[in-house]
């Protein structure tokens, strides 16, 4: 009995693909770039897909390399159906996700890799040497896709995770000024996102995750946190949970209140500091 496969499927044809070809797998989305090579297998940077060893397999689920597909081939000219790192799983329309997969549209594409683009740059030229950055780790693209008209998905660098909105051909997003907030409501609750643009990439929104990256050990850990944000961001069940940040954030600022009060009320009371030893043993006379 002959394996499945699947339609765009690699299917072992060396002929079809240049030694610059970025493949994608079809069960899960997981990427081999052969600039990065592949760390679980120690698969050196520089390595071709079509270079690597028969035995090869996705290192996230463990499918044979025959079911890779071609996510981008500089040298050809083809660019695959996905677009990021990995895709989350399908969400219905009525959960605000389109069916379409997010590589479909061209400016959604053109987006990712320039934001991919922009913060390789920030880290090349920036980030690199600062203390916290997370070594192990590099900037990626995890999981985008169409929402509601935007790009969204996750954007992982070694020193920050951030949700990121991308604006779709019908946004406007030039008049919000740097730093500006807005709410955006998902399944799962409401999300503060900053505004922000970059010369070379445009406006954008983000969302912070985290900051910095020191827990993660590897690309692959980073990688499968992004993914499971991208679906428990479309998860009903965790709305009760964000729901309550505002009544949160309330008993902390009521609590902080209380104790400036205090702290007032105390100053208004407080006893006068006791002398010194030298100004008890002089009855006083002596300066201090």
């Amino acid at each position: 009995m002959t394996a499945p496969t699947f339609e765009g499927s690699y299917l072992g044809a060396d002929a079809k693909i240049s030694d610059q070809a970025i493949m994608e797998c079809k069960i899960c989305w997981t990427p081999y770039d052969p600039a990065e090579g592949d760390e679980t297998r120690s698969i050196l940077p520089g390595t071709p897909f079509r270079a690597l060893p028969s035995d090869w397999k996705c290192p996230n689920c463990d499918a044979p390399k025959e079911q890779f597909m071609v996510r981008e081939d500089p040298a050809a000219g083809l660019q695959a159906a996905q677009v990021g790192a990995v895709a989350t799983p399908r969400h219905s329309e009525g959960e605000g996700v389109s069916e379409r997969g997010a590589g479909r549209d061209d400016w959604l594409s053109g987006k990712v890799a320039a934001l991919v683009a922009e913060f390789r740059e920030i880290h090349a030229s920036r980030m690199r040497d600062v203390p916290f950055t997370n070594k192990a780790l590099h900037v990626e693209a995890v999981g985008f896709r169409l929402w509601e008209g935007h790009g969204l998905g996750v954007l992982i660098t070694p020193w920050m995770m951030s949700l990121v909105l991308l604006p779709g051909p019908e946004d406007d997003w030039d008049g919000h000024a740097t730093g500006e907030s807005s709410v955006m409501r998902f399944p799962s609750g409401e999300y503060e996102f900053i505004h922000a643009c970059r010369p070379a990439l445009g406006a954008y929104k983000s969302c912070s995750l985290f900051s910095p990256m020191g827990e993660f050990a590897a690309q692959l850990q980073a990688k499968e946190v992004a993914r499971a944000v991208m679906v428990e961001l479309f998860n009903p069940a965790n709305r009760e949970e964000t729901d309550r940040r505002a009544e949160i954030r309330q008993a902390a600022e009521a609590w902080q209140e209380a104790r400036r009060e205090l702290e007032e009320a105390a100053a208004e009371l407080a006893i006068p500091a006791a002398p010194s030893r030298r100004k008890v043993i002089t009855g006083g006379l002596a300066e201090e």
